[in-house]
């Protein structure tokens, strides 16, 4: 199959998309629930400590000639090694494919929907996602070029309604909560933020068309995705308050339901979920076209669309099982999913950049001993 590649700023517009993902609807409530009023520093001390992450990734992308981090994995550590390390990653990103399935099926009806079974919201939404794969990451990164402008003016739209109903008495006293459950938070929020980027190494460096700006756009995708993320969990807290952020399922769509402007302009909400629907697509997308990329690799095919039918319909499957309820999801993203992807985020990249650095220690021996 022929390369596809994507310039800088459609990955740039990836990132962004894709680091928002699901945290405008799900991050509020956890970290409100943990930090209390301090939830908003919390956002901003995680998103500044993922642009160490960032730097990590992008020295271990000079590393691998455009290769994904699958193809790195299995030439650093070895043909056996390193498909268990990469069978590991591909089912993480499989799994949380389902995943996301089932928050679209749980949010779609318990806010939209109620007399409709989520599994109709999965398989249609996941049509979209399989669509997308068939087509490949250009026609991919060329929609978001489109939905990001309506993303960008109705997050504008959002943040101009909304602020006249700010109660700064929400936010007092400023950083109160102490440093144990603070460095949980951050650990949290990033691993719910950042920690999934690792899953971007499967398109970066090799189908960015310019490794150079594409570097910058890591970096500023990171931090405009963080602004948003911490102008909900603030908005959510000056709005909604402490309790009743902490209590909802998703205070971000609450908070849009707040908007009413004279007898005219009112329930507007679902334009907050349209917002949610379109990261969530992204970062679905992402998970599934790396764990279709992956697979694809392990096996050998060149072809990866025969895979793409079975591969969803697996997805569907997850997205019925992952999750017995909300609060078994709300436990595995507080608990499981922040030390489960942290290995693949953090010690993957470190012990593969080790490795390389090792290997070309070893190489310059080698080649002074043949000098000699």
């Amino acid at each position: 199959m022929e390369k596809q590649l994507i310039s800088s700023r459609q990955f740039t517009i990836i990132v962004i998309l894709y680091t928002t993902g699901t945290g405008i609807l799900i991050i509020p409530a956890s970290i409100a629930l943990e930090v209390q009023q301090d939830a908003w520093i919390v956002a901003i001390i995680g998103t500044l400590l993922s642009l160490l992450l960032i730097k990590l990734y992008i020295t271990l992308s000079k590393k691998m000639e455009n290769l994904s981090i699958i193809e790195v994995t299995e030439r650093f550590l070895g043909s056996f090694v390193g498909k268990f390390v990469s069978l590991g990653f591909v089912l993480l990103t499989l799994l949380s494919s389902g995943e996301l399935l089932y928050f679209i099926g749980n949010f779609l009806q318990t806010e939209v929907m109620p007399e409709t079974p989520p599994v109709v919201f999965a398989i249609l939404f996941n049509f979209i996602i399989l669509f997308a794969a068939y087509q490949g990451i250009e026609v991919f990164a060329r929609t978001l070029e489109i939905l990001f402008p309506i993303f960008l003016f109705i997050f504008i739209i959002f943040l101009f309604f909304v602020s006249p109903q700010i109660d700064f008495k929400h936010v007092q006293p400023v950083f109160e909560v102490t440093i144990p459950p603070l460095i949980y938070s951050i650990l949290h929020f990033m691993g719910l933020f950042s920690f999934p980027l690792i899953v971007l190494l499967m398109i970066f460096p090799s189908a960015v068309n310019s490794l150079q700006s594409g570097k910058k756009g890591f970096y500023i995708g990171t931090l405009v995705g963080g602004f948003i993320i911490t102008a909900f969990i603030a908005l959510s807290i000056l709005v909604l308050g402490v309790t009743n952020t902490s209590l909802r399922t998703f205070p971000s769509y609450t908070l849009a339901q707040k908007i009413s402007v004279g007898n005219f302009l009112q329930r507007i909400e679902i334009i907050m979920a349209f917002m949610w629907m379109v990261t969530i697509f992204v970062r679905a997308f992402i998970y599934f076209y790396a764990s279709l990329i992956g697979i694809s690799h392990m096996l050998k095919i060149k072809d990866h669309r025969p895979l793409i039918l079975p591969l969803g319909m697996i997805a569907i499957a997850l997205s019925q099982i992952v999750h017995a309820n909300i609060i078994h999801s709300d436990k595995y993203n507080q608990q499981t999913w922040p030390l489960a992807i942290a290995i693949f985020a953090i010690l993957l990249p470190l012990l593969l950049l080790f490795v390389a650095k090792f290997k070309r220690l070893k190489d310059k021996s080698i080649d002074s001993t043949t000098n000699e």
